[in-house]
């Protein structure tokens, strides 16, 4: 399987390899303007952005990296803590690539296990982001506080994830039937790129790790931010999917990110979980009308 082929929809787009202080990041960019920061979600690559990024990069500098322990980025040393796949870790190697690219203020975009990066980067470094946007997400300690059976029902596999070894053996007895997706749905060469991930042992292990992270040391470095009475400081947008669980988990949404945020706007969108496949002109609309706020 050729992963390092190029994703033919992110036509104009350069794909490099950037070795950062922490961490080597596989990341795609281009278009002009101001930059926008996109992180990807669990079990997904960067490419699931291929419908998305092109539409922003008319009006936007559009970086798309691999999360650290993700796609083909470097993989972190195992500790007893998970510290290497906190988010407070992917946040560090976000703004320093974004540094290396020459943007010292960008907007990040995170979907999935990528929002929690984004609002970490928005938590820890406040004078780099300008806009934060968080899709199909809440806070974890939110999360893991609301946690009832209906949560250990519908996401019961944050907990399963957060058991050592088991959850690796289990996914790569059988990959494919393990997470799904399709060509069709995904784009045939985003499919081939997600493909390579998980059947990727070390892949697998880094994405499985960055759940393990989510309930101990994430989860910590969110009550410290409670304690602190932090909140995000530039305005946010939260986008969840209306065909995924988060209004029967939560029902107002936007209502769980009021303690978090200063500033906040957002609604539902009609599609399922991965919405930057599902629905990428409305939430592209949706992006470019969010970053036009100052």
């Amino acid at each position: 399987m050729d992963i390092a082929k190029d994703i033919e929809m992110f036509d104009n787009f350069s794909l490099d390899t950037v070795k950062l202080p922490e961490a080597t990041l596989r990341v795609r960019h281009g278009g002009s303007g101001s930059p926008v920061l996109l992180l990807h979600g669990h079990p997904r690559t960067h490419a699931t952005w291929h419908r998305v990024a092109p539409l922003l990069a008319k009006n936007h500098y559009v970086v798309c990296p691999d999360l650290r322990g993700f796609g083909q980025s470097s993989k972190p040393e195992d500790t007893a803590d998970h510290s290497g796949s906190s988010k407070r870790a992917k946040a560090r190697d976000c703004i320093a690539l974004m540094r290396h690219l020459g943007h010292e203020r960008f907007a990040v975009i995170g979907h999935d296990r990528g929002s929690y990066t984004a609002f970490r980067m928005a938590m820890d470094h406040p004078e780099s982001v300008t806009h934060l946007g968080i899709l199909g997400g809440v806070p974890i300690l939110e999360a893991l506080e609301r946690c009832n059976a209906q949560f250990a029902t519908k996401w019961w596999h944050w907990f399963f994830f957060a058991q050592l070894e088991k959850p690796e053996q289990a996914i790569l007895t059988d990959p494919d039937r393990w997470y799904g997706g399709t060509a069709e749905a995904m784009g045939a060469d985003a499919y081939r790129d997600y493909q390579a991930a998980i059947h990727d042992p070390a892949t697998v292990h880094g994405m499985v790790e960055d759940y393990r992270a989510g309930l101990g040391i994430d989860r910590t470095h969110d009550e410290v931010d409670r304690r602190e009475s932090r909140r995000v400081e530039c305005p946010t947008m939260i986008l969840w999917s209306l065909r995924d669980d988060l209004e029967l988990l939560y029902g107002d949404v936007l209502d769980v990110w009021k303690p978090w945020t200063t500033k906040q706007c957002g609604h539902g969108l009609d599609c399922g979980h991965h919405m930057a496949e599902e629905a990428p002109n409305e939430l592209a609309r949706d992006i470019i009308q969010f970053l036009r706020e100052r």
